[in-house]
């Protein structure tokens, strides 16, 4: 069995810390997908790392449902606290519509399944960015 780094066990509680394990763990953007990451209650990450591939270029209107059943089945398996958001697509580090529309969905789909979303950060052709709530509400 593989020990986890202790690097992996410090507690992400900032948002400084945050983009910091993003940045390390999916870094520059390669593809078009979203990554969730899970956060127990002293806001230690999990093992667990889902990346949902094949997603398009913006959500489907009709998609909430499916997005808050996937956030509330994955947080439950791994009974976390929080979850943290990560739009990866290769471009630069400009907010487009479709950045925002994929924050705003998956922000929903965490409050309709009871889920807190602790942070949604893009990852970009040139690294990793932290959005404020301003950014897409």
């Amino acid at each position: 069995m593989i020990e986890r780094q202790e690097a992996d066990l410090e507690p992400l509680t900032t948002d400084t810390l945050i983009e910091r394990r993003v940045g390390s763990l999916i870094g520059r953007a390669q593809n078009r997908q979203i990554w969730l990451l899970f956060l127990d209650c002293d806001h230690v990450q999990s093992p667990l790392v889902l990346p949902v591939s094949d997603i398009p270029v913006a959500p489907p209107d009709d998609d909430l449902d499916n997005w808050s059943e996937l956030l509330r089945g994955a947080t439950a398996a791994v009974d976390c606290a929080d979850v943290i958001v990560v739009i990866e697509r290769y471009a630069t580090e400009r907010l487009t519509d479709a950045d925002r529309a994929w924050a705003r969905m998956l922000s929903d789909g965490c409050r309709v399944a009871g889920v807190t979303l602790r942070a949604v950060l893009l990852s970009h052709r040139n690294g990793v960015r932290l959005l404020d709530d301003d950014d897409y509400t």
